[in-house]
């Protein structure tokens, strides 16, 4: 059996890792997603495993809605087209399958949000990359010091762990944050008149 009040503490461990930095990025994140959809544009999300699950979970509340109610945004998780998934990892290869959907969905003005705990996914450098051609703003939310896109994102939080399992729930706590912030400046907005 696991030493189960260990694993806890192991995951409270991470939190006491937040400082004035990672406060502040969180807040630019949130920014720069309320802008985006501001603007008519949409928000990009792409990541492996656990990290694809939270991509499309931030999608979710995004398109859905995460604590208010009010109308859709726009938003699309790379990850869920198996067609195109497929196709693009079988005629291409597997380190494209993102790639290649920003470069057929982005738009400039768009911002994509890169899952990574190594921080080194060859598919989401690739995406990031891309969308950088393409004048899309890129985020990372990333383990194992960031890795590769820690350099590549404009804005990157590098969560203080290289277990894979940690990092995710961590970034999927920082995803609610930013989500939660994002959707109450969008719902003034939408209030105030300035976003129909």
């Amino acid at each position: 059996m696991i030493d189960v009040k260990e694993a806890i503490n192991k995951r409270m461990k991470i939190f006491n890792y937040v400082d004035d930095e990672m406060i502040n990025k969180i807040h630019l994140i949130s920014s720069e997603i309320v802008e985006c959809i501001k603007n008519g544009n949409k928000v990009l999300t792409c990541g492996n495993g656990g990290s694809a699950a939270n991509a499309q979970h931030i999608t979710g509340d995004i398109v859905g809605r995460y604590k208010k109610e009010r109308r859709g945004f726009a938003g699309i998780a790379l990850t869920v087209d198996t067609s195109t998934l497929t196709a693009v990892g079988n005629d291409y290869d597997y380190s494209k399958v993102f790639e290649r959907q920003v470069e057929g969905l982005g738009r400039k003005g768009d911002v994509l949000i890169g899952l990574s705990s190594s921080g080194n996914s060859p598919n989401v450098v690739n995406a990031v990359n891309k969308a950088k051609e393409m004048g899309i703003k890129t985020v990372g939310l990333l383990g194992n010091n960031g890795g590769k896109l820690g350099q590549l994102v404009d804005i990157n939080i590098t969560i203080p762990d290289k277990a894979s399992d940690l990092c995710e729930e961590f970034a999927m706590t920082l995803s609610h944050i930013i989500l939660e912030e994002a959707e109450a400046k969008l719902c003034e907005l939408i209030d105030e008149g300035v976003l129909i």
